[in-house]
């Protein structure tokens, strides 16, 4: 179902929590942002796609931290592949403030993502699954980072993990994006929750892959930012990364595992041993600036 895009709606137009619920996105929200940007150019147009299916334990929790980023100039797509639990009344709870929504059979996450991107008009694109969450302020951070840097392609940042319960229990230190490394030794540090880019550039390498069921990020990234420059967004998590008996990463290992190497078959090209260890050796110095920030931040509460 098809809105104009909403205005950016305040905590108090929303429906209200359940009693039960405090905090961020429950009774917290982003204050706006102004109106355009400090140099008067307006807000660069961020498109948010959330999949769903079966998942309203924490659909309506995901929605809200999207709604209350506080940003002129948000497109949000819901896209629900006709659950049966409830989900579909959440959904149509928070309708007025949805750009489109269905809630259908659909050919499953990426089919879904692809779907809701192919409807997208925002300069920038990203998704949140109905089980993750935003950050307070994630997307006036990200329209700002990109507004300054118009050849970005790909950006990302750092991720919390969360409990069932939403409590952090951990921290991702995201590294800088690094399509070599990545195509060719199968590793990364780029939760998806945190990585945003241009409209142009996934149209440009083709979009989400719809045959990939849980690796559809990873592909997607590495051919993003191998196309144009990619950095790393500084400062504070920009999302939660949710750990649950029921998600995905918990019950489709069997999945990675094949995904995994059908990857490697796409991306990686005959090396030698030792261009091997060098990759490896490149890698581990990489990591070193994870570890060093991580450093920082617990010893000084430094942000960078």
């Amino acid at each position: 179902m098809t809105t104009m895009i909403p205005a950016m709606p305040a905590i108090t137009d929303l429906p209200p929590p359940p009693p039960d619920r405090q905090g961020w996105p429950w009774t917290q929200a982003t204050p706006p942002a102004a109106p355009t940007l400090p140099d008067g150019r307006p807000w660069p147009r961020i498109t948010i796609v959330t999949p769903s299916y079966q998942q309203a334990q924490y659909l309506e929790e995901a929605i809200r931290s999207v709604l209350l980023q506080g940003y002129p100039n948000l497109e949000y797509i819901v896209m629900d592949g006709g659950s049966r639990d409830g989900s579909a009344e959440i959904i149509r709870r928070y309708a007025p403030w949805l750009s489109y929504w269905q809630s259908q059979p659909d050919g499953g996450q990426s089919a879904a993502l692809a779907d809701g991107f192919a409807r997208a008009t925002g300069e920038i694109l990203a998704w949140i699954n109905s089980d993750d969450r935003l950050q307070p302020g994630a997307l006036q951070r990200v329209g700002r980072f990109f507004a300054a840097r118009p050849w970005l392609a790909f950006a990302n940042g750092d991720v919390n993990f969360i409990d069932a319960n939403g409590r952090v229990t951990a921290r991702i230190f995201a590294l800088p994006p690094n399509a070599t490394l990545t195509a060719l030794l199968g590793v990364h540090r780029w939760p998806q929750q945190g990585c945003f880019w241009r409209r142009s550039v996934y149209e440009h390498v083709g979009g989400v892959d719809r045959n990939l069921r849980f690796c559809m990020d990873r592909d997607l990234f590495i051919r993003l930012s191998a196309a144009g420059p990619s950095r790393r967004i500084p400062g504070p998590p920009l999302g939660d990364f949710r750990l649950h008996d029921d998600a995905k990463t918990a019950t489709l290992q069997k999945v990675w595992q094949r995904e995994h190497a059908l990857l490697q078959r796409r991306y990686r090209r005959p090396i030698g041993l030792h261009q091997f260890a060098g990759l490896r050796m490149l890698w581990w110095l990489w990591q070193k600036h994870a570890s060093l920030r991580n450093r920082l931040y617990r010893a000084y509460g430094i942000e960078c």
